[in-house]
């Protein structure tokens, strides 16, 4: 043990050699518990004082300033405070008099320079030491490229980072310092004399330690512009792409890729306004929305200043930034997490959900009537899409018979009568003044509307295509009809003015197999009718219409090629290198339709106006190559990460690359093997009617488009995010739609529940639909309740009947999340079947569905909000009946339940999740949110029930896809008026649950690597 050094009471030089040596030998050995030990006993004030002393002396004596400046840098490494001891001992000026005198001795420079590092790492000293000189002194050591210094820039960059990246990356001031004597232009010089001469690539370290004082000195504003003012962009790019065919300069590559990153002029995105496209009037705001100044207003000071921070090739894990977020976010108040608040609405209100609970005053002595009634519409309704028997089989697909349907038109993609597409018409919703109307009357009027022969004519005209369905060669002259834009010759007006087009719906619905489960043209293009949207849709996307069927087969997940992303960065920078390159010209604008050109040779078709539906704009950037604007929410100027569009006038075999520019989340499925999807028009056509995974070359990262403060709402200097994707259309003059996810309609929904209650068994299955509420939009929401029927009408069965415990289900709150739709779908499949199972759980319980939370949101293409910009989902707390209808009835109807003493066993509200894979839930645990946050629990005070964990560990028993270890119970503060956290807390439901389903693949179980799970 070494409490006293004693340096300074002993002359001999011999001995403080050997003290040197002793020490150098213990401290090289073994762990850093040494070092550390030596730090507390005072060793780094001795070394210094020591160090002080040895340099007064005439001439200094190396042989004792070597070991004391090697023993110096290896305890500085691991002494915080070793900056602060260093001003102490007054020591700077002694260390820089030390490299000022040995610049022409390497050896003795390089341990100067060990000495320098560890000082700046200490933004005060850095400081100083940057004010007495250092940046000078140092600028010195790195010289153009020659043999004759090659030895002293080696040992200073021999781990590729120089003696003066400290003073850049801890101190900005030195960085200003550095630009403004025009040391940047200077680096910039020397990079590239090292890089023209060293041919060999036997000095990478130096190249890399050129580039990193580079990558500091960028870190700030005046930088960026010193560096864009020197041509910085282009040496860079020039000399990266010297390198890309040499894999041992991967590390040269990606530094210099983050300069050129960072450095890219930032702009806005070439929109008129972030605002959505459509906006809506809220009740009782009678306020206009404010005028947008520009594209987006000015830059405010400070929006681009945090593009210091250094970005890594590969992404951060979502995941790992998501649990240190969620330490900081736990409510740790136990008070708050016990407590039970007060009624948020007047007590008497309650009394208008008891019509919502027919189950429990069903008078069963009329269930003859009910079947007689129900036999009637049956017999009103048979020719329509059914299943061959009442019994809803499990896996069995529904034949539906082949239908004829007149006067229903193919329309035009938009107001540009060049423009021609394949879409069915839909008549425009008309306002209804009713909030609610009675369930079997709509029925019965869907489903005469599905079979009426005499369908609503559009007012606008619609281009007639007469065709034939039967299986055609590729020169077949409907093809040309219905995909060539130069058939307008061949089409005959009628005498109205109006195109006539029924001949190609009958011949479609005729051709139609009817093998597709649950689903039915008619009944789709019935029930889309009725929807109201604000751009009021008079077009029926073709996937939707006609359906789809999953793949017979399972894909790996789409593996990431080495540098892709690096590659899609560096095209983008090629634009602003090589702008004679770009062609720039708009294809489709949903703000301004007269400022696109689709009708241009060799160009794509786009389209969106059509339920669920996102595409704003579309920029041809090069031949093959086009940058996507996604819409914002309605009401709302962000939330971009949904898309839905049509392409056509494609060319087969070729690699046409899409980049949507202004995604939002800093993180994404896509950057770890998920594709979008898919489908083909003449695919379908030919009988493979279905969406695929599609797109090579995936990569999402963040892009130099910035959202100013003031366009932002306040949000300083939002992120944009480019999803960049290429994808080889199978056939040429095709119609394709391309989709985030699987997409999942209003109307898909609608026709869904009418096909499911038309072919349950009523003999066995309860069903009742009733409407929730109407949407701010005017669309009904629809509340399902599924059980068994009594097995008697005897008082025993029908008191076991009223009295079988609840489960509440919902799904969809958030529009972008389609997959919560598709399990919903499988959800009320299943319970609606012969499956044994499926009636026990019947007979065990009443379920109570509302299978959309959100119908205005995914009606109008939204990723995450309703009409009125909110997030549903945060408005469970204190929902407003204008604003957020669908979840102020929901919640109401929970509170009826728990009023008569029938709160729910069992709540689950469906989501997706866009960053994590497999299936898990969230639910609500008061002890291990308390356990988290490291806060000790009275068990006393804190008693809880862990039936919450039973269903979690069911489902990871039977179901492939579920992973338990990715569930938590946790309840943060930010979820607090979430569904979950709101029921678990103010209607006491233990099992209140979040449930996640992945939007690609599984990590763990059967389905692991696997995609198709909808």
């Amino acid at each position: 043990k070494f409490g006293v050094f004693p340096f300074q009471s002993s002359c001999d030089k011999d001995v403080i050699l050997n003290i040197l040596s002793v020490l150098t030998d213990l401290l090289s050995l073994g762990t850093g518990r040494r070092i550390h030990y030596v730090i507390s006993k005072g060793g780094s004030e001795a070394l210094l004082q020591a160090l002080a002393t040895a340099a007064r002396s005439e001439p200094p004596d190396h042989g004792t300033l070597l070991p004391l400046l090697r023993l110096l840098a290896r305890v500085g490494q691991r002494d915080r405070k070793f900056g602060l001891k260093v001003q102490k001992a007054e020591a700077t000026d002694v260390i820089l008099s030390l490299t000022r005198r040995n610049l022409g001795h390497h050896l003795h420079l390089t341990h100067c320079l060990w000495v320098l590092r560890v000082c700046a790492s200490n933004v005060t000293t850095g400081t100083i030491l940057g004010i007495n000189g250092a940046m000078e002194l140092l600028f010195k050591v790195i010289t153009p490229y020659s043999k004759r210094h090659i030895r002293t820039v080696s040992h200073d960059c021999q781990t590729g980072k120089s003696s003066i990246q400290p003073f850049l990356s801890f101190s900005e001031s030195n960085s200003r310092r550095a630009v403004n004597r025009g040391y940047l232009g200077e680096l910039l010089r020397l990079y590239q004399d090292w890089h023209r001469n060293d041919v060999s690539n036997n000095y990478i370290c130096i190249r890399r330690g050129l580039l990193l004082c580079l990558k500091y000195i960028t870190n700030i504003q005046l930088g960026r512009e010193t560096f864009l003012g020197c041509r910085g962009m282009e040496i860079l790019f020039t000399s990266v792409q010297d390198c890309l065919s040499c894999k041992n300069l991967d590390a040269i590559i990606t530094t210099a890729t983050h300069i050129l990153r960072k450095c890219y002029p930032k702009e806005h995105l070439p929109v008129v306004t972030v605002r959505s496209s459509y906006s809506f009037h809220l009740p009782g705001n009678d306020k206009a929305e404010p005028p947008c100044e520009g594209s987006e207003g000015k830059w405010l000071k400070g929006d681009c200043e945090s593009e210091g921070e250094e970005e890594d090739e590969k992404d951060l894990d979502n995941e790992d930034v998501e649990s240190k977020e969620e330490d900081y976010d736990l409510e740790t108040d136990v008070n708050k997490l016990k407590s039970r608040p007060v009624l948020d609405r007047p007590e008497e209100e309650l009394g208008q959900y008891e019509a919502m609970c027919p189950e429990l005053s069903q008078n069963f002595q009329e269930l003859e009537f009910e079947s007689e009634e129900k036999k009637s519409l049956e017999d009103r309704t048979e020719n329509l899409p059914c299943a061959p028997s009442h019994f809803i089989p499990s896996a069995t697909s529904v034949k539906h018979p082949s239908c004829r349907w007149r006067n229903q038109s193919v329309t035009e993609m938009g107001p540009d009568p060049g423009e021609q597409d394949f879409k069915v018409s839909r008549q425009s919703w008309r306002k209804k003044e009713e909030c609610k109307w009675d369930h079997t009357d709509e029925k019965r009027d869907i489903a005469k509307e599905a079979q009426d022969t005499d369908y609503c004519e559009e007012e606008d005209p619609a281009r007639s295509h007469v065709l034939s369905l039967c299986p055609l060669p590729k020169d077949a002259a409907w093809y040309k009809k219905l995909f060539d834009p130069h058939c307008e010759a061949s089409i005959n007006p009628s005498p109205g003015g109006r195109l006539e087009s029924s001949d190609i719906v009958r011949n479609l619905l005729e051709k139609h197999q009817g093998d597709i489960p649950f689903h039915s043209p008619r009944f789709y293009a019935a029930r889309a009718k009725c929807v109201k949207s604000i751009p009021g849709y008079r077009d029926l996307a073709f996937p939707d219409f006609w359906g789809h069927q999953p793949p017979p087969y399972s894909r790996p997940v789409l593996e990431r090629k080495h540098g892709v992303q690096r590659d899609k960065v560096l095209d983008d920078i090629r634009r602003l290198i090589q702008p004679g390159d770009v062609i720039g010209r708009t294809v489709f604008d949903l703000d301004d339709p007269s400022n696109s050109s689709p009708g241009a040779p060799d160009c794509l078709a786009f389209f969106s106006k059509f339920e669920s539906g996102n595409l704003r704009k579309a920029i041809q950037v090069r031949e093959f190559e086009y940058d996507l604007i996604m819409n914002a929410d309605v009401n709302s100027n962000q939330h971009h990460q949904w898309f839905y569009f049509q392409v056509r006038n494609m060319k087969s075999a070729v690699p046409y690359r899409f980049n949507i520019i202004n995604c939002e989340k800093f993180n994404s499925q896509f950057n770890y093997g998920m594709q979008l999807v898919m489908y083909s028009v003449k695919e379908a056509l030919q009988g493979r009617s279905r969406w695929v995974r599609a797109g090579q070359e995936i990569c999402y990262y963040k892009n130099h488009y910035r959202c100013s403060a003031a366009a932002g709402g306040g949000v300083r200097g939002r992120f944009y995010y480019t999803l960049t994707f290429s994808i080889k259309f199978p056939h040429k003059d095709d119609v394709c739609y391309l989709a985030y996810h699987y997409p999942y309609t209003y109307s898909t929904m609608m026709s869904h529940l009418d096909i499911l209650e038309q072919n349950r068994n009523p003999k066995k299955v309860y069903w009742r639909q009733q409407t929730l509420c109407q949407t701010l939009g005017g669309n009904p929401c629809p509340l399902l309740t599924i059980t068994a029927m009594p097995e008697s009408k005897n008082r025993d069965d029908l008191e076991q009947f009223c009295n079988r415990p609840y489960v509440f289900l919902t799904a969809r709150v958030h529009p972008g999340e389609s997959n919560a739709s598709w399990v919903m779908k499988g959800t009320l499949e299943f319970l609606v079947s012969s499956d044994p199972i499926a009636d026990l759980l019947r007979k065990c319980f009443i379920f109570k569905v509302v299978p959309m939370l959100n119908p205005d949101g995914v009606i109008n293409g939204n990723h995450r909000c309703s009409l009125s910009g909110d997030d549903l989902n945060r408005q469970w707390l204190t929902p407003n009946s204008w604003l957020h209808p669908t979840i102020y009835h929901a919640k109401g109807l929970l509170y009826y339940l728990r009023s008569i003493g029938r709160a729910p066993l069992v709540f689950c509200d469906y989501h997706g999740h866009s960053q994590k894979k497999n299936v898990f839930l969230y639910g609500c645990s008061i002890k291990e949110t308390l356990w988290q946050a490291g806060c000790m629990v009275d068990t006393a005070v804190v008693t809880e029930d862990v039936g919450y964990r039973t269903l979690p560990k069911i489902l990871d028993k039977v179901a492939p896809a579920f992973v338990m270890n990715s569930c938590s119970f946790l309840v943060e503060k930010s979820r607090e008026s979430t569904a979950r956290v709101v029921v678990w807390k103010e209607m006491g439901v233990l099992r209140s649950y979040t449930m996640e389903s992945t939007y690609c693949s599984c990590s763990h179980g059967l389905y692991r690597v696997s995609k198709s799970f909808t």
